[in-house]
Formats: structure tokens, C-alpha cells, sequence
């Protein structure tokens, strides 16, 4: 490590290089709350420099782990092999803004709301929306394909990159996909990186693909008397023609912390919610208002109506996770799909599986791609609980999958839920990916232990 530290410091100044130990230590942690220090941490500041560090992490054979700012859930920058943490974070240039062809090409480092800043003013955004968008990087939304409550209707991370640069494993500088909206020459090895969780190369720079705002927007909420009435409003309304731009839906749990928060709130016998959100032209917004009005009415609907203050009801779906994270601070986040027409019967599932284990949860999700978060609170001390806890959700992942769904709709795999992905890829196909894995990065230098055990 000595020479490595000796050829480290030829390439970057000092100030760009950690290795004390207390200043390693913000970057041994993401949001899994799982500490695993590094033995260094870097930070470039342009791709020759990030291509450097590649190298020489292949010289050396050090385990190399990059980071944005540590939003992610899952572990998915958590350099639990040692080696070097490769904080992107100070990559921050927007070097190009181009509204005419609606697009912006950033550095990895740069926070998802600075882009939606910029590009505001042209009357543009950019629709992933994770609920860390104000402090999460691009960076780090293209390595998990981030998504969040607009999924619904415009997509994933995947859907707005025309292209990246990147260097692999190997230290090979790459470009992918192209700057236009069509493109077919070649394999579309953009979205091979997307989500791909900084384990075949380390994106430098995104070209990404910019959406009109829409000229207005509005929002209703709904109250249902249980989980099932609930769910079935949720499979009438992804029926219509009319794509709502956000369906979040919340459980009695999720709503009995707000009301900890925000007593006056919610009506007091609702036991599940739905916060909607639709956009497009005044006249779409009546229309589309009225038809899921209509879709929500059966026999547990409570009240349904639209409401005018849109932010506040974001303020208080967002407030949600920092709300779980007081009452239980290690709790197992996390955040499956299932096709929307069989969420009746994985919610119904979920309930008596945490009955079963007797295991306490909180669902709430995006609704509207079926993408359900499903939080076990759980007492990390409590060695029974926590044994009950990882029965429970090793079923809980058995039913996704008998559902068709998938077991990571936004967070990714990381080292969280590496040991569960043969529940979903069989073994030619994770063949192929760790053939893909070997080709990329050959020496396993690059984000090691990720995804695969």
C-alpha cells in the first residue's frame, strides 16, 4: 500500500487525498447505515484523472469504490473490501446547456436539483425525482437508475441518458450513445452502465435528455377505509387513459406517523392513502382529475377530493423517511415491484407475513409502477427479532418473485441484497453478467462484492 500511497500522491495534490482514518471515516457509510472505513480517499477532479487512479488501482490490485454522496441505500458505495474510496464529488461542471436540443452534459458530481435548476429557466426538467434529489449526484442516479414518485409517468434514470462517459475497469476511457434523441449504431452500452451500480466503470460525464414542464399541475388525495379498497383504486386508476404524474400510496402505518407529526392532518379512521398528482394543460388536469376521482369510488373509499396545496402534500410524503428513521433506526428498507393489477394480493401478503413473524412494517411507494417500500422496523439488538426479521423478508422476496415482480425497483442490489438476486436471475443469465463483469473489469478491481457474491 506504501507504494501505492507514494504513486497515489503523484497524481493528486494533498488536499485531494485522505488517509487519516477519522477523515475516511464520512466515507465508510452510505445510507444502509453499514461502516466499512477505506484506506484512502480520493477525489479527481477530471476523467485523466479518474483514468489515472483506474490504473493504478489495477497496478496494485486495490479494490476501488465509487461514490457520490453516499445517498444510496443498499451499500452500493460502501467500500466494504478496504481499498479506496473514489469520491466523485467535487466533479461539479455543467459544461453544457443546450435547451434548443434539450439537453445538459454534466459531471457525475453535480446534485440532481442543481440540474433542475438549470434547466428551469428554459422551461425544462429532468425527471428522475428520487427523494434525495436535492442532495443526491447525477453520478449516483445513473448508477442505480434512480427513479422516484414521476416514474410513473416519465420513467427511470435509464429513459433520460443519451449518453456517458466513462472509464472501465481496465482504465479505458469509453463513450456511449450519442447526443442525439435516435441512435441506434452499435450496442446500447448507455444503458448497460445505468444501473450498473459502478461495477464495469466509473462514469465521468452524462449527456442528459431534458422534458418540457408542464404548464400546470394539480393534486387530489384519497382515503380508504383499508389496504384492499385501497389497492384495488390503485389498479382502476393505472386502467385509464390518463397517466397520473405521480400515485403514491401510503399505509396505516405510514399515515399514523404523520399524524405523530401533523395531528390535525388526515382524517382519523383512514387506514391507507393515496397522494396523486396530475399535469399537462388546465383542460387535461380537470379531465384526467374527474376520470380518477371516479376510478378511486368503491365500497372502502372515506373521501377523495383535489387539492390546491401540491408542495405541502410532497412535504409530508418526504418527511416520511426521516419520520421511520427516528422510531427505528436500523430498519430494512426496501424497495420491490410487482405488476400493478397484483398489488391486492402482495399487500395482502405482506400483512400476513408480518403477522406471521410478528415483525412491525410501514409500506408506502410509488404506487403506480408497484414499486412498494416495504420497511420492517426492527431492534438490531433484539437477536430474535432481527432472525424473525430476514425469515420475513426472505419471504417477502419469494412472493415478489411468485408475482412476477423484481426485488429492486430504484435502490439497486449493492451488498444488501446480493445474497437474494438468484431469486431472480438464473444462472446462464448471471453467467453472462459476470462474463460481461470480467470483460469491463477484469482484475475485479472496480466496486468488488457488489451485486454478485
Amino acid at each position: 500500500m506504501s507504494d501505492f500511497l507514494t504513486q497515489l500522491n503523484s497524481l493528486l495534490p494533498p488536499d485531494r487525498i485522505y488517509t487519516d482514518p477519522v477523515d475516511c471515516y464520512a466515507y465508510a457509510y452510505d445510507n444502509s447505515q453499514k461502516i466499512y472505513p477505506p484506506d484512502v480517499v480520493a477525489f479527481p477532479l477530471t476523467s485523466d484523472e479518474v483514468q489515472a487512479i483506474v490504473v493504478l488501482c489495477n497496478i496494485h490490485k486495490v479494490p476501488l469504490t465509487p461514490r457520490g454522496r453516499g445517498t444510496g441505500t443498499a451499500g452500493g458505495s460502501v467500500p466494504d473490501q478496504g481499498g479506496i474510496a473514489l469520491s466523485l464529488e467535487r466533479m461539479l461542471r455543467i459544461t453544457v446547456v443546450d435547451p434548443a436540443n434539450r439537453v445538459i452534459v454534466a459531471e457525475p458530481g453535480v446534485l440532481n436539483q442543481t440540474v433542475q435548476d438549470t434547466a428551469k429557466p428554459y422551461g425544462f426538467f429532468w425527471p428522475p425525482d428520487p427523494s434525495s434529489a436535492a442532495y443526491s449526484s447525477i453520478g449516483g442516479n445513473l448508477a442505480t437508475s434512480a427513479g422516484g414518485p414521476h416514474a410513473v409517468k416519465y420513467g427511470t434514470t435509464r429513459e433520460h441518458v443519451l449518453g456517458v462517459k466513462a472509464v472501465t475497469g481496465k482504465g479505458e476511457a469509453v463513450k456511449t450513445g450519442c447526443y442525439t434523441t435516435k441512435g441506434v449504431v452499435g450496442y446500447d452500452l448507455t444503458r448497460l452502465l445505468i444501473g450498473s451500480e459502478g461495477t464495469l466503470a466509473v462514469i465521468t460525464e452524462a449527456t442528459l435528455k431534458l422534458t418540457p414542464l408542464p404548464q400546470a399541475i394539480g393534486g387530489l388525495v384519497a382515503h380508504f377505509r383499508d389496504d384492499a379498497s385501497c389497492a384495488a383504486a390503485i389498479v382502476s386508476i393505472m386502467s385509464l387513459s390518463q397517466t397520473p404524474s405521480a400515485l403514491e400510496f401510503l399505509d396505516a402505518g405510514s399515515l399514523n406517523l404523520i399524524r405523530g407529526r401533523f395531528p390535525e392532518m388526515l382524517p382519523a379512521d383512514s387506514g391507507a392513502m393515496l397522494m396523486i398528482e396530475v399535469d399537462g394543460s388546465p383542460r387535461e388536469i380537470t379531465e384526467s382529475s374527474a376520470a380518477i376521482l371516479s376510478a378511486c369510488k368503491n365500497d372502502g373509499l372515506l373521501q377523495a377530493e383535489c387539492v390546491l396545496d401540491t408542495i405541502n402534500l410532497w412535504q409530508m410524503r418526504k418527511a416520511l423517511s426521516p419520520l421511520l428513521r427516528d422510531i427505528a433506526p436500523k430498519k430494512i428498507n426496501e424497495d420491490v415491484v410487482v405488476p400493478i393489477t397484483t398489488l391486492p394480493e402482495f399487500l395482502n401478503g405482506l400483512s400476513k407475513l408480518s403477522s406471521q413473524y410478528q415483525v412491525s412494517n410501514v409500506n408506502l411507494g410509488h404506487a403506480g409502477n408497484g414499486n412498494i417500500h416495504v420497511n420492517l422496523l426492527v431492534n438490531p439488538d433484539n437477536l430474535d427479532e432481527m432472525n424473525r426479521a430476514e425469515k420475513c423478508l426472505n419471504e417477502i422476496f419469494d412472493l415478489v418473485i411468485r408475482l412476477n415482480g423484481t426485488l429492486s425497483g430504484e435502490h439497486g442490489i449493492g451488498r444488501e441484497k446480493r445474497a437474494y438476486i438468484d431469486k431472480e436471475i438464473d444462472i446462464t443469465t448471471m453467467t453472462l453478467m459476470k462474463d460481461i463483469k470480467r470483460v469491463f473489469d477484469p482484475n475485479n478491481i472496480l466496486n468488488p462484492g457488489k451485486l454478485f457474491l
